[in-house]
């Protein structure tokens, strides 16, 4: 619901707001007075295009501004969620905000609650916030995206179109699972054949944890046996086995001190570490000794540890740089192949299931697609019975439910499978006979066209998503009993929807629960347009005037009085 709609230099207006209320809200003035600068203003704020002739004269902007209650479980809010637009919540309602700002160069600015957005996202909000129809311009139900919508609404088909959508949505992930298995399929081969010779490899050279150390040390011994040799040979000898070895000399160095000790008690501990220096220096030249006699040059057992090397390395610069790193990857192989063997079925595996999906999404799709048949059929035939009712009782009304076109998808009796169904839909008229009929936005009258959305609208009064209705020039070509018809049709649209009417007939404006006068004057060579509320009397007055023209005659006001009192 539009609560507030506020307008600075915009053509004639230089500040105006007008304030509506929920149920039928009508406009009325003079022509030329700027009826319908107000209509461009709320087109421009709900994403329409901006143009530097919307701007005063000599100001350097316009602003428009729109203030809407708008309900907690409408689509509008999860929009706003998703865009991260925040929402200020007023009882049932959350409020927004929405701005526009056009500069005198052309360039224009919008905001929603504050947030800076693009004339695109407004223009996505609009339809769910109102709906215009002036002049070949609606902003949703001239548009044929909207007609599938209106449709299932009216023969109460979302369950079953929710239904085909969560199928339609399985179907899609299941076919991306499906399309990822085929690729891994295709490589499977080859990465098997790969991942098969690498583990035959590892299990041939079977590492064993920390053997890299040990190879290159014995690889160390072999290459090196003589010089080994002659270093271990040396050390035992001057250790232990030449003369004057190093451990004699400590021996008799032992027994001169622990002789000494005999006069200095505290020189016997000192001794006896020497004494066991010699020890261990007597046990180190043995096992020197030991050590020389073991070593010697082996050249195939040399070849075999730089062969075995030489393997290892290479895995452990791929792998490594430790044995435990190669025997974790070898395990890894061996669960990848394990895990390739057990995911070969499921290529035929994910098949079948879409087949299941496919067959079950098409038996929701038909069922859906004669269901909307059947309801266009009551959906044009109520359409046509309201429009004999508004003066258009020759024309015929069309909604035309045809197959998508099968352009990619999923293919199903000629059609395109999607989340809504196989349907697209239009709503196609002929206003008089002999005429084929055409979609609502080629209907070349105004009034025709105008009154056409307004039988569509009172059909569809409950289903609508806009929460504001405008009709301009509903009333044009029409009089008499067709324009007191036509104001009973507004106010029943009225009832659930919040409606503002522009009209130059007594019959419609006498009907509204609001009723706002546009004036056009005229201070200090400048011209302004303002908009009032009328009160009561001033209301009867205006509704005279619409009866007798410039002159209100007694009669006049006595009719608009009768009309208003019967209203």
């Amino acid at each position: 619901m539009l609560v507030a709609l506020t307008v600075r230099n915009v053509v004639l207006i230089e500040k105006l707001t007008l304030e509506l209320e929920p149920g039928f809200n009508v406009l009325t003035g003079e022509t030329g007075a700027g009826k319908s600068m107000l209509i461009d203003a709320l087109t421009l704020v709900l994403g329409g295009r901006a143009s530097p002739e919307l701007v005063r004269n000599s100001e350097k902007e316009a602003e428009v501004e729109a203030l809407f209650e708008i309900e907690k479980n409408s689509k509008i809010v999860e929009k706003l969620e998703a865009a991260g637009v925040p929402c200020e919540a007023k009882g049932d309602a959350f409020e927004l905000v929405v701005r526009r700002v056009v500069q005198s160069g052309g360039r224009s600015r919008a905001f929603v609650n504050g947030r800076i957005c693009t004339a695109a996202q407004l223009a996505d909000l609009a339809p769910d916030l109102c709906d215009i129809a002036s002049q070949h311009e609606s902003v949703s139900l001239t548009d044929p995206a909207t007609h599938l919508d209106y449709l299932d609404a009216f023969g109460q088909l979302e369950a079953e179109r929710g239904k085909v959508s969560e199928q339609v949505d399985a179907i899609a992930e299941v076919t991306r699972e499906l399309d990822q298995a085929r690729e891994s399929e295709k490589s499977r081969a080859e990465r098997e054949d790969v991942l098969t010779f690498q583990l035959r490899d590892l299990e041939e050279l079977s590492p064993v944890s920390g053997e890299e150390t040990a190879l290159v040390n014995e690889r160390g011994r072999l290459r090196y046996a003589e010089k080994l040799a002659i270093a271990t040979r040396r050390g035992a000898e001057r250790l232990y086995d030449a003369e004057g070895a190093i451990c004699d000399e400590l021996g008799r160095l032992a027994n001169e001190i622990e002789s000494a000790s005999a006069f200095d008690g505290t020189l016997l501990p000192l001794a006896r570490t020497i004494d066991s220096a010699r020890a261990e220096l007597t046990d180190a030249a043995r096992e020197l000794a030991r050590y020389a006699d073991s070593v010697e040059a082996n050249p195939e057992r040399l070849n075999e540890v730089e062969e075995r090397l030489f393997r290892l390395e290479k895995w452990l610069l791929k792998h490594g740089p430790t044995t435990e790193d190669l025997l974790a990857y070898k395990d890894e192989i061996d669960k990848s192949l394990r895990d390739m063997a057990s995911a070969s079925g499921r290529v035929g595996e994910l098949t079948k299931r879409r087949e299941t999906m496919l067959e079950r999404a098409s038996t929701l799709a038909r069922a859906l697609s004669k269901k909307r048949r059947d309801a266009a059929e009551r959906l044009a035939d109520a359409v046509g019975k309201e429009l004999a009712i508004l003066g258009m009782g020759r024309a015929r009304v069309v909604v035309d439910v045809a197959p998508v076109a099968p352009s990619g998808g999923i293919a199903l009796d000629g059609a395109r499978l999607t989340r809504n169904g196989i349907d697209r839909v239009e709503f196609l008229i002929a206003p008089n006979p002999g005429e084929d009929p055409r979609p609502l936005r080629r209907i070349a009258s105004g009034g025709e066209l105008s009154r056409a959305l307004l039988a569509i609208k009172r059909v569809l009064a409950e289903n609508g998503p806009a929460g504001l209705y405008v009709f301009d020039e509903v009333d044009a070509g029409v009089g008499g009993g067709i324009a007191e018809v036509l104001g009973h049709a507004i106010a029943d649209v009225a009832k659930h929807r919040q409606v503002l009417c522009i009209t130059h007939l007594a019959q419609i404006a006498a009907q509204a629960d609001a009723h706002f006068v546009v004036d056009k004057s005229e201070a200090k060579g400048r011209t302004t347009t303002t908009v009032r509320r009328l009160t009561q009397k001033e209301r009867t007055d205006e509704i005279a005037r619409m009866i007798g023209g410039v002159k209100v005659t007694d009669a006049a006001k006595k009719a608009a009085s009768e009309m208003l009192r019967r209203s």
